[in-house]
């Protein structure tokens, strides 16, 4: 008995742990890209705009989540009995992040930006 347990749980697919990585990748990055391109234009700030308070970020993180529960369900969905190649995905969504953290670093966007 104990044995059937051990196999079934070594038979689990990969596939959604990888969704979840890639996809907190893709959100992270998306809400790089978003922080830059509001901080770039004058119009894209007011369209982020989404609570008066808080100015843009409300917008912009708010529209990072919709993607990335967008991307997360849509990649649970196609990788949700497969096997994929883990590591390549776990590269790809930590080379994301790097790109998202850039994005949202002042110093970094000043040097993007130009006045």
């Amino acid at each position: 008995m104990a044995s059937t347990k051990q196999t079934a749980s070594a038979e689990l697919p990969n596939g959604p742990g990888a969704a979840a990585l890639l996809a907190a990748g893709i959100g992270r990055a998306t809400m790089g890209v978003f922080t830059l391109l509001a901080e770039a234009s004058k119009g894209l700030k007011t369209l982020f705009n989404f609570y008066a308070p808080t100015g843009a970020l409300s917008g912009v993180s708010t529209s990072a989540i919709v993607v990335w529960l967008a991307a997360w369900f849509a990649l649970h969905r196609a990788w949700a009995v497969r096997e994929v190649a883990i590591l390549r995905f776990s590269i790809a969504a930590f080379v994301l992040l790097l790109i998202g953290f850039a994005l949202t670093f002042p110093p970094f966007i000043g040097l993007l930006q130009v006045t």
